[in-house]
């Protein structure tokens, strides 16, 4: 990992030349090089984790995508590192009520389906009976957290709502993905600036809270990967709604109402999007890669699948063209992505402020912005070739 300023001097340098399947190939055969002799990944299977979680997804994709069984075991010997006979996980806990431990269970329903083992689908019914119990505020949004209580958080819904539309799907429990439509739709309308159509990053009901306005409850700046997690989450988890499930079209349309706003604060020059997306060149406020490259898998997968109207293709081009040129770079060691920000939240000592979000370390080859940066080229790739799954 390298420093904001380092990133920025890496970035600057002579853009990649290499195939977008061919970035995706050697980030993943990357990962895999850095195994141990028993073939697990020291930090993946360290502990059950959303960002390992999000990287292994987008490893059995590219396995999956590109050909390449190698990927796709891999994954599957890191989750085995996890996943119990009984379907217990290690370093899992229920009752911790946490939605980031939710993400890493997606992996399980491709495991299910090429191997028709037991343990996996008990290890997702254990997931499921997390949310199903999930604490929630007065009209029934999850919590974040047990330990943020009555507190809604964009980052969430990635990581809830797809494992529970696909659950839904998998194991024919149709009001699971009920559930998932109506965490989409709440926090989205408790939420949503009227005037730009921006999403806030969170919302607390008992705005108790030191980052939450008194009055709304709601944190005070539009943080790009935010945005990025709820754009993912609204097109991953519609990929599963049945087309006569009552709140599909509703799901669709704000998704792109959402997008909309987006292109209205993408930056013009590079077709990214920076940290805090309508504070545009204000001191400080950087071309951000994880966010940036969630969106353009956002377009790219609502293009693909006919949730999005087809002028959004521009922006999309825009973005996927606008990474590999100011974002990923190429040396002897290998490939870069550049301007991640390593990580940002809201509570005591994360006050959501301007100057909170543009302090965050900014870093290079993280798999926060990896992952995501993989999943788009994945999916642009699948766009372009009119793939329908």
């Amino acid at each position: 990992m390298t420093t904001s300023k380092a990133a920025d001097e890496a970035a600057a340098g002579e853009v990649s030349e290499i195939a977008d399947m061919e970035i995706v190939r050697r980030l993943a055969d990357g990962f895999l090089a850095q195994c141990g002799a028993n073939g697990e990944h020291p930090w993946i299977t360290e502990r059950w984790a959303y960002v390992p979680g999000m990287l292994l997804t987008a490893l059995n994709r590219a396995g999956e995508q590109l050909g390449v069984p190698e990927y796709t075991a891999f994954v599957r010997r890191q989750m085995d590192s996890f996943v119990r006979e009984d379907g217990s996980i290690r370093t899992y806990r229920l009752e911790e009520y946490n939605l980031d431990q939710i993400n890493q269970g997606k992996n399980l329903f491709a495991l299910h389906r090429e191997s028709g083992a037991a343990r996996y689908a008990r290890a997702a019914d254990l997931l499921a009976a997390q949310l199903i119990s999930q604490p929630r505020t007065s009209e029934g949004g999850f919590w974040h957290k047990k330990v943020y209580p009555f507190q809604m958080w964009l980052d969430g819904l990635y990581m809830a709502s797809p494992f529970l539309a696909e659950y839904g799907r998998v194991f024919n429990r149709p009001e699971l993905i009920d559930e998932a439509a109506h965490q989409l739709l709440l926090i989205e309308r408790r939420t949503r600036d009227p005037r730009t159509g921006l999403l806030y990053h969170g919302w607390d009901e008992s705005g108790q809270q030191e980052w939450a306005d008194s009055s709304t409850g709601l944190s005070a700046y539009f943080w790009s990967r935010a945005m990025g997690w709820y754009a993912m989450a609204a097109v991953d988890s519609l990929e599963h709604f049945p087309q006569t499930h009552r709140q599909r079209g509703t799901v669709i349309g704000i998704f792109q109402r959402m997008m909309g706003a987006l292109l209205k604060v993408q930056d013009a020059g590079s077709g990214l999007w920076r940290q805090v997306l309508d504070q545009g060149e204000r001191p400080g406020n950087y071309l951000e890669a994880s966010g940036s490259c969630m969106f353009v898998y956002a377009l790219a997968k609502g293009l693909r699948l006919g949730y999005l109207e087809p002028f959004f293709t521009e922006a999309m081009r825009r973005g996927y063209e606008g990474i590999l040129r100011h974002l990923v770079t190429e040396d002897e060691e290998g490939v870069h992505l550049h301007r991640i920000c390593h990580g940002a939240g809201l509570s005591i000592d994360r006050n959501g402020s301007y100057d909170y979000y543009i302090s965050e370390a900014v870093v290079s080859d993280a798999p926060m912005g990896v992952a995501p940066l993989m999943l788009a080229l994945l999916e642009v790739e699948k766009e372009r070739n009119g793939r329908s799954r």
